[in-house]
């Protein structure tokens, strides 16, 4: 019992230490706890299945696209959705124990007043319930229209009845005149169609979304599922239960990926750092007992005792902060999880999951932590006999020590291999790597943190010498206590070098992207319309005074094996010429002649790199519905982040995305009013803002995670300060008592603060530079852009946090004349 006594007696008379400890291990438990509850929510995501509620077996195609068969080839969610053969409809209803099987085909379609109507097969009402209130059901030529649909087609020439005529352009180009034949419910503008019209008027024919399958009375789900398992093999995935909604909403399989590198990738680092700095609390918290620890083993306490009472102080503080840190944990988790679906990012029917898992996990995380580091802390200290104990207390000896120095040595080698590497990397996973390289710079700062502060105090504190007494006390004091001051520079380091990183590059690759719209967008207008442009809309243009060039835009997304994994690429698919598309859009050709042919490319100059292709070569990838794909390159041009990395034919794309609708028309010429009928016109400065918006929402990401990192590492920089000072009263008590003012020590404090600052700013700097220069020129082929006033304001931020930290412990410690306090 004597070492608990020692560890009860330590929390009674040495709060602050503790206090300090405590916070860092709260806020590690307050990050992986909330990032835990992220991951745990990507893996366990559904969305209750609502369209396909009443269908028991739902046969879909694989929504990931599989950069090789093996099992740990990458693979990502396609852009749109992948589709089934409709042949597939026989297979599935001859299995044994299937009723029927029904196809369900959803498509946008676009009204009489270029209305949004969702478009549906009228088989699909067999699982969807839907019934006529009157008329009947369509045949070949009619449709059946909801009660709100009919109610805005209405025209000077039909009232939207029964009986009536509609004309209703479809994804597959055409405008048709269908005889309404019946009305029914639906809660949106909706459209059902006779199955043949539907798989035809798609804009995707002989392809269908999905099987539904119904089981003959007394078939049990699981063994329906088997049966239509087997007979439709490898061509479908059939699933049940709450995996129908993620057949129902393509977007989940979007949000699994995002909570789950959120979780995962993120978090991973982000967990990394918060043991990283918090062990760095405790090891501070442990080293500044030495002097209690050598004394202990001179009144004969052995090695063990000393551990144990370590070991006995992390019991009561760790797991006290750790259940401290899971409320916040659960509330950050709840705010950042509420964002992404505010912003679209995760559909509204997911829930948040909490359990006890990331909880456990982040209690059990802060305390292993606590003891792993006081134990490393106090192994010296412990081990060494008493004499020496007292005298290494007494004066701090600057050691090399020969396993952290090679280590941190690996670390800085690792950094630099990493960063180089990372250039070809784009996206999410730059901003992952990122996030890994800094955090090995990290390490290496941590492993050579002494040397590294003794450097620091060295070059820095020179300015120091002639600046007064004050001053030369700081300069001697910092290269003294050169530990000390390590410990007070890491978690300084390691704020500005997260919070640089993550907003520096997303600040570099939003310059980029600026610079080439505003040198490469030569239209004068830009048109936009839901669910899309009319399928004449650019000849329409072309016939609008004053319109020398017009040409449709199809944007979408397809997938392109980069460096082994699949890399999401923006895509264009023209309508028009290539002289008409050189009229609006200056793609800057640098290799090839620009072609708009079926089956030819041409290709963003870095994602040409990244790939490995060049032109005359094929590039292999994945179009939206995942078919793959491999046309020849004819070009390479220098302006993708800004306008597409991608640019072909319509032709090749419209037959792969829901909606083949064009997104966009890009005109030469004309003016607002005489455009205005074919959608939502935009002048160029316009459409530059809306794309500046789309990029904000992208940017919000990096942005966060720069507030959690950064935010947290500021709390423990300044956390560190505060228990650095405390530990001090000895030393300002003694400077009292030889004459020196309160005034003259509060300098000295402010100076060495002001060191501590500059020299983790330097450092910080140094690191997020290291790290962003291969990135940035990997991604945009250009060096960083770091705007000035941001940096100036993380710098500034971080100078007065250090001489708040250190200003109010040191007023409070100056209070008081003794010795002993």
């Amino acid at each position: 019992m004597y070492p608990n006594g020692l560890a009860r007696a330590a929390l009674r008379f040495k709060p602050s230490t503790f206090v300090g400890t405590f916070i860092a291990l709260a806020l590690a438990a307050v990050i992986v706890a909330a990032c835990g509850i992220l991951l745990e929510t990507g893996v366990r995501a559904k969305v209750p299945p609502q369209r396909y509620a009443h269908a028991p077996i739902i046969a879909a195609a694989d929504q990931r696209a599989r950069l090789a068969h093996a099992d740990d080839g990458d693979n990502q969610p396609v852009p749109d959705r992948a589709r089934l053969d409709a042949s597939l409809i026989a297979k599935a209803a001859a299995a044994p124990g299937a009723r029927t099987a029904v196809a369900d085909v959803t498509f946008p379609v676009r009204g009489p007043h270029g209305t949004p109507y969702t478009a549906h097969n009228w088989a699909s009402t067999t699982f969807t319930g839907e019934r006529l209130t009157t008329g009947h059901p369509p045949a070949p030529g009619e449709v059946v229209l909801s009660h709100e649909s009919a109610e805005t087609a209405g025209t000077a020439d039909t009232t939207g009845t029964v009986g009536d005529r509609i004309t209703l352009t479809t994804p597959d180009g055409t405008r048709t005149t269908y005889r309404i034949s019946g009305l029914t419910q639906a809660p949106t503008p909706t459209a059902w169609f006779a199955d043949s019209d539907a798989v035809r008027r798609s804009g995707h024919p002989g392809r269908i979304d999905a099987i539904a399958v119904l089981p003959e009375e007394g078939v049990g789900t699981d063994t329906l599922k088997s049966q239509v398992s087997g007979a439709l093999g490898s061509h479908a995935l059939v699933h049940t239960g709450d995996d129908r909604g993620a057949v129902e909403d393509p977007s989940l399989a979007q949000a699994r990926e995002l909570l789950t590198g959120l979780g995962g990738s993120f978090g991973g680092i982000a967990t990394l750092v918060a043991v990283f700095t918090a062990a760095g609390t405790v090891a501070l918290g442990v080293g500044q007992r030495a002097r209690e620890f050598a004394l202990l083993r001179a009144i004969g306490t052995t090695p063990r005792q000393i551990r144990r009472t370590i070991a006995t102080e992390a019991l009561l503080v760790a797991p006290l902060a750790g259940a401290a840190g899971c409320l916040p944990g659960i509330a950050l988790a709840h705010w950042w999880f509420g964002q992404l679906q505010d912003k679209g990012a995760i559909p509204h029917a997911v829930r948040l999951s909490v359990s006890w898992i990331p909880l456990l996990t982040a209690a059990g995380t802060v305390l292993v932590t606590a003891l792993c580091a006081g134990y490393l802390a106090a192994r010296r200290s412990s081990r060494i006999k008493p004499g020496q104990a007292l005298g290494e207390a007494s004066v701090e000896r600057l050691r090399i020590g020969w396993i952290r120095t090679p280590l941190g040595l690996a670390a800085v080698v690792g950094g630099c291999v990493c960063a180089g590497l990372s250039s070809s990397l784009q996206g999410e996973d730059a901003a992952n790597a990122a996030l890994g390289i800094v955090f090995l710079f990290m390490l290496a700062v941590a492993l050579l943190g002494p040397l590294v502060a003794h450097a620091c105090a060295a070059l820095f504190g020179l300015p120091l010498r002639g600046a007064g007494a004050p001053a030369a006390l700081a300069a001697a004091n910092s290269r003294t206590h050169a530990r000390r001051l390590a410990s007070a520079i890491t978690p300084i380091v390691l704020a500005m070098a997260f919070a640089s990183v993550l907003v520096f590059l997303q600040t570099s690759q939003d310059k980029v992207t600026a610079d080439q719209q505003r040198a490469g967008v030569r239209a004068d207008h830009i048109v936009t319309a839901r669910p899309g442009l009319a399928p004449d809309a650019v000849r329409q243009a072309r016939r609008t005074p004053h319109v020398t060039a017009a040409v449709g835009l199809l944007r979408t997304s397809v997938l392109v094996p980069v460096v082994g994994s699949l890399e999401s690429a923006s895509a264009q698919g023209v309508t028009g010429s290539v002289r008409d598309l050189a009229a609006v859009q200056d793609l800057d050709v640098r290799d090839g002649r620009l072609t708009l042919r079926p089956g030819e490319i041409a290709v963003d100059a870095g994602l040409a790199r990244n790939a490995h292709v060049s032109v005359g070569q094929r590039l292999h990838l994945y179009l939206p519905d995942g078919t793959k794909a491999a046309p020849l390159v004819v070009a390479t041009y220098g302006r993708g982040m800004g306008l597409s990395e991608l640019t072909m034919s319509r032709a090749d794309l419209a037959t792969h995305v829901t909606s083949a609708f064009d997104t966009e028309l890009w005109t030469k010429g004309g003016t607002t009013a005489g455009l205005a009928a074919l959608g939502t016109v935009l002048d160029r400065d316009g459409y530059s803002a809306a794309q500046s918006l789309d990029r904000e929402l992208n940017a919000w990401a990096n942005a966060v995670m720069a507030a959690v990192l950064g935010g947290f590492a500021a709390v423990a920089a300044g956390n560190t300060l505060v228990m650095t000072v405390l530990a001090r009263r000895r030393e300002l008590g003694t400077l009292r008592l030889i004459g020196s003012t309160r005034q003259q020590i509060l300098r000295m404090i402010r100076w060495e603060a002001l060191l501590v600052a500059l020299a983790g700013i330097a450092l910080g700097t140094a690191i997020a530079v290291a790290t962003l220069v291969p990135m940035t020129n990997g991604l945009t082929g250009q060096g960083p852009y770091i705007p000035p006033v941001v940096y100036g304001a993380f710098a500034g931020g971080i100078l007065l946090l250090g001489l708040t930290a250190v200003t109010v412990p040191a007023r409070a410690a100056l209070r008081r004349e003794t010795l002993d306090e």
